[in-house]
């Protein structure tokens, strides 16, 4: 096993997911002003250790995503960010992209862009604590999108990206996010989502990154948002280990999906039954943000000192995320 390949499956194995709590500040900003409560620089804090400092996060969380600003930032009783989450067993990771931006000749699309001086951003991370970043591709399904552009500039860049994360050895999430904004139908989300993976494997290949030192972060195939054809559950599943079965080499060492607008429920709910119908080799995990943090926000902004609240709710919904990895989730553990 290279040392990649060790960190890669100690963040996904044993029932552990992903926290991503790398919002971006003016994400957070409306995550924030949504429950009333002002987007500082100390509340932003105060939230994200409370969470980091949960008895979930020890039994639950193998690694989480942090924004520049919070690796950076020390708690208020002393700790490093990410020596917190070290100390909770969990690694610390990075989001190292600048941001989706208009890709030039198709003006209705997104490239992430972020590609300049990540080398030597990649290395001040490291020293910070990061052992794992992530780079996210986005996606948009219509009569003409994604376009043969789209998926090949963005597969692009997510391997040049990986080829500079490996090199500062550190394990890159590969995340190519097709929206699920739209009214298309499931099986066009699964044939987009097919051919937008296949073309990413194919440029991580040419840039000899090693795929036993990724994580890939994609969507579920869901039916668009706007679409009257929603499918259940099951067929959610179905479609979606069909679609990374055919899409994904053996070598990957796990799959963390997105949530991607689900609620938490819905999230933790299809998780769980892709678990209990998994008949690949892949470790089938979540690398949620919203879909592990929305209920701890809400009850957090009620009185942002009651610490016990805030990490109880959050350690119910990191529970729940860690049984569905076992395919061990089920609507009367949810409602104890």
């Amino acid at each position: 096993m290279s040392e990649l390949n060790k960190i890669a499956l100690k963040i996904i194995s044993n029932g552990k997911g992903i926290l991503a709590a790398d919002e971006s500040n003016g994400t957070m900003t409306k995550r924030l002003e949504a429950v009333n409560v002002a987007s500082t620089s100390e509340n932003r804090l105060l939230f994200r250790q409370t969470l980091f400092s949960s008895e979930g996060m020890k039994k639950y969380i193998g690694g989480v995503i942090l924004y520049d600003e919070t690796i950076n930032q020390t708690t208020n009783f002393g700790k490093s960010i990410p020596d917190l989450i070290s100390s909770s067993g969990a690694i610390p990771g990075i989001k190292v992209d600048t941001g989706a931006k208009i890709l030039a000749n198709s003006s209705e699309e997104k490239i992430t862009e972020g590609l300049d001086g990540l080398r030597e951003r990649l290395n001040k991370y490291y020293k910070l604590g990061a052992r794992f970043t992530k780079w996210r591709g986005v996606y948009t399904i219509s009569n003409k999108y994604p376009s043969k552009l789209a998926i090949s500039s963005n597969a692009h860049a997510l391997a040049r990206y990986s080829a500079l994360v490996q090199e500062s050895k550190m394990v890159p999430i590969v995340e190519p996010e097709v929206l699920m904004d739209g009214d298309h139908s499931a099986d066009i989300c699964l044939r987009k989502t097919s051919e937008v993976i296949k073309k990413c494997f194919d440029e991580l290949i040419l840039h000899k990154v090693d795929l036993t030192g990724i994580i890939l972060k994609p969507n579920m195939i869901l039916s668009g948002s706007k679409s009257k054809g929603q499918i259940s559950n099951e067929e959610i599943s179905q479609k979606t280990l069909e679609c990374l079965k055919n899409s994904v080499p053996n070598e990957v060492p796990g799959i963390a999906f997105l949530s991607g607008g689900q609620s938490e429920i819905e999230a933790t709910k299809n998780l769980n039954l892709i678990n209990q119908n998994n008949y690949t080799k892949f470790i089938m995990t979540y690398s949620y943000g919203r879909a592990l943090q929305q209920s701890a926000l809400g009850i957090w902004s009620k009185n942002i000192k009651d610490i016990d609240a805030t990490q109880n709710t959050f350690n119910h919904r990191a529970k729940m995320c860690s049984l569905a990895t076992q395919g061990k989730w089920s609507n009367k553990l949810e409602n104890k």
